[in-house]
C-alpha cells in the first residue's frame, strides 16, 4: 500500500486518520502493521465501501478538501472494490535506529551471514555487495536508472533494496536511495561510501566479494 509523503506526515501528525483504495484484493488487513517513512503504521478495519456513500468528513480524514475530490481520484481506477482503511501511527521505524548502528563484533558477524543468506538463497546471483555499491556511489539516483544498470527488473529492484533496508543498510530518499552509516560501514577502502571494512575483515566471504569490483 502506497501512501505519498504529504499524507505519511499528515498521519504522523493525527491529522489524518483514513485512507480510501479501490483493489481487486485488499493489499493490508485489520490488525496488521505498514512500515514507511513516517514510521510504522497500525492497520485498523478494513472495510469495502460504496464511494457514493463516502462523506466529506471522510474525505477530509483521508486528507482531501472534499468526497467529490476523493471519488474523481478513485474513479480513474475503474477495476475493483473500493475499501476504506482505518489508519493511526504505532510508534518510530525500528529500523531508524539500526541505520544509524554501525554493526561490530558478534552483531556484524550476524550482519554478513545475513548477507550471505541473501545471496545464496537468489536464483541471480549473489547481488547484495553490487547494489550497496552501486547505491553509494549514486546516491538519489532514480531506482529506474540503478535496476537497469544492476540488470534488474524494476520491481525486483525495489524488494532487493527493501531487504537491505530491512537490516538498516540503506534509506529512501524522495527520489532514490542512498546508504545508511551502518550501510556504508560494510564498503572496502577506497569507496567513496567509507573505509571501515578494512584489515582482518577483508578474509571474509562476503566482503572479499565486495571488494573486488568484477563480481
Amino acid at each position: 500500500m502506497l501512501i505519498p509523503r504529504r499524507i505519511l506526515d499528515l498521519i504522523a501528525a493525527g491529522q489524518v486518520t483514513l485512507a480510501f483504495r479501490r483493489w481487486r484484493r485488499p493489499s493490508v488487513r485489520a490488525g496488521g502493521t505498514l512500515r514507511t517513512a513516517a514510521g510504522v503504521l497500525r492497520i485498523g478495519a478494513v472495510q469495502p465501501v460504496d464511494p457514493a456513500a463516502i462523506r466529506d468528513e471522510e474525505a477530509r480524514r483521508a486528507g482531501y478538501d472534499s468526497a467529490a475530490q476523493l471519488r474523481s481520484e478513485l474513479d480513474s481506477r475503474t477495476e475493483g472494490q473500493v475499501y476504506r482503511i482505518e489508519l493511526s501511527r504505532s510508534g518510530p521505524d525500528p529500523r531508524e535506529a539500526l541505520r544509524d548502528r554501525v554493526a561490530e563484533g558478534a552483531e556484524l558477524t550476524e550482519l554478513l551471514a545475513a548477507l550471505e543468506r541473501l545471496d545464496r538463497a537468489s536464483r541471480h546471483g549473489a547481488w547484495t555487495g553490487r547494489v550497496l555499491r552501486e547505491i553509494a556511489a549514486r546516491p538519489g539516483a532514480r531506482a529506474a536508472e540503478l535496476a537497469d544498470s544492476t540488470g534488474r527488473p524494476l520491481q525486483a529492484f525495489k524488494a532487493d533494496v527493501r531487504k537491505l533496508k530491512n537490516l538498516g543498510l540503506t534509506e529512501s530518499l524522495e527520489v532514490g536511495y542512498r546508504l545508511s552509516p551502518r550501510g556504508a560501514a560494510l564498503l572496502p577502502p577506497g569507496t567513496a561510501a567509507g573505509d571501515q571494512l578494512g584489515g582482518e575483515r577483508t578474509g571474509d566471504r562476503w566482503s572479499a566479494r565486495v571488494t573486488d569490483p568484477g563480481q
